[in-house]
């Protein structure tokens, strides 16, 4: 009996619908519960229409939805398919689509199919908190997933379109620049970024005019300037980051990002000083995990739903053990509760109000899991160490 329900629970096909059913669901939950229950897609909607009539895609529009928007102009080509259809319609649609290149990065990832159903079974909560609010962070944990599984594969151009369609509809989707030195063909890799980046610039002109598409990325750069501003408030619910922490414990929303992204940034590079590590896979995963993690650790636009990135570095991080110990057995443990189910009924309200949204404690089992990441790429043997299968 417990073989057979591990063989379904492993069952790709089973996980898939799982998947499936969830980003439904969440869709339809949303769609009955009313605009105000899903004005994130409202906004996403809205984006498309504003290219079409080639207004600033940045304004609020109280009239539509409240809020405002914070992707690249190209999301407007990315989710016109979406926006053409009645809202009950488009919602749905738009989770499966996310959903789907969720599911087919992990399926890339180079484990065995219990490692890869692992995988997707500890990720369910926080794909379930991103599918809620209908996030793009689902597709783009996807895209960075891809980027690196297809530098592996030496598909250069692949990779190059995975991280130019995150980049340009969310800024962390750059970060697939971290596996560059583990790229075969460079030039390949250069030329096809310039083309996929010149095509998705395009993209845009094409249902709006030039002139507005070069003039919605100064507005994009305006407005997440002031969107970095309005993140740094205590007790608010974004900067669950490492920098919110640290911001929130000392009470002091003056301290400025740099003063954690340049040390940040410093220690993140650091293993890629460990050439002779590049040519190992695991090594290479074990980046992608740094990276996952750190683009949501060090952003002060980090929320809830963002962390179903952060939860895959820490997943591939695992996964990778060749002799799970009892402290890595217990950071994820750790990261399963605090990080997963911080906003779950598994707190009181007081405690998720008074402790868990006050210090940004969503954060701090990433962050330690981060630091452990730094320090094994720092000292271990990549050809040894680790197992993927």
């Amino acid at each position: 009996m417990k073989d057979k329900f591990l063989k379904i629970i492993s069952n790709p096909k089973f996980i898939f619908g799982i998947y499936l059913i969830v980003s439904v669901a969440s869709a339809i939950a949303k769609y009955l519960g009313g605009p105000l229950k899903y004005n994130n897609y409202l906004i996403f909607k809205k984006v498309f229409y504003n290219t079409l009539d080639q207004k600033n895609i940045y304004l609020l529009n109280p009239d539509f939805h409240f809020d405002s928007n914070h992707y690249g102009v190209f999301f407007s080509v990315l989710i016109a398919p979406f926006a053409l259809l009645p809202d009950w319609l488009g919602m749905i649609l738009w989770n499966i689509a996310n959903t789907l290149v969720f599911l087919f990065a992990i399926h890339k990832l180079p484990f065995s199919t219990a490692k890869k159903a692992f995988f997707a079974w500890l990720c369910l909560q926080e794909f379930i908190t991103a599918a809620v609010s209908l996030q793009f962070n689902i597709a783009l944990t996807g895209l960075l997933m891809l980027s690196a599984v297809y530098i592996y594969e030496r598909k250069e151009m692949q990779s190059a379109i995975s991280i130019m369609i995150g980049f340009f509809v969310k800024l962390y989707g750059i970060a697939g620049l971290s596996a560059f030195f583990f790229v075969k063909n460079k030039w390949k890799f250069i030329l096809s970024l310039i083309g996929a980046g010149v095509l998705l610039i395009i993209l845009p002109m094409l249902i709006s005019s030039p002139h507005f598409g070069i003039q919605s990325y100064a507005d994009w750069f305006q407005s997440l300037s002031e969107k970095n501003s309005s993140n740094q408030v205590l007790g608010n619910r974004q900067d669950y980051s490492l920098m919110g922490i640290v911001r929130r414990v000392l009470g002091d929303a003056s301290i400025s990002n740099l003063t954690f992204l340049l040390p940040g940034m410093a220690v993140f590079a650091l293993p890629y000083l460990r050439i002779k590590q590049y040519k190992n896979l695991p090594f290479q995963l074990m980046i992608l995990a740094s990276t996952l993690l750190f683009i949501v650790l060090f952003s002060s636009g980090s929320e809830s739903p963002t962390y179903i990135i952060a939860v895959a570095g820490v997943m591939i991080w695992f996964l990778m053990q060749k002799k799970k110990s009892a402290l890595d057995i217990g950071l994820l443990i750790f990261v399963i509760i605090l990080t997963c189910f911080s906003f779950s009924d598994l707190f009181p309200q007081f405690i998720k109000d008074e402790y868990i949204m006050k210090y940004s404690l969503k954060a701090l089992p990433c962050c330690i899991v981060w630091f452990r990441v730094i320090y094994e790429l720092m000292t271990k043997d990549f050809e040894k160490d680790y197992q993927l299968d």
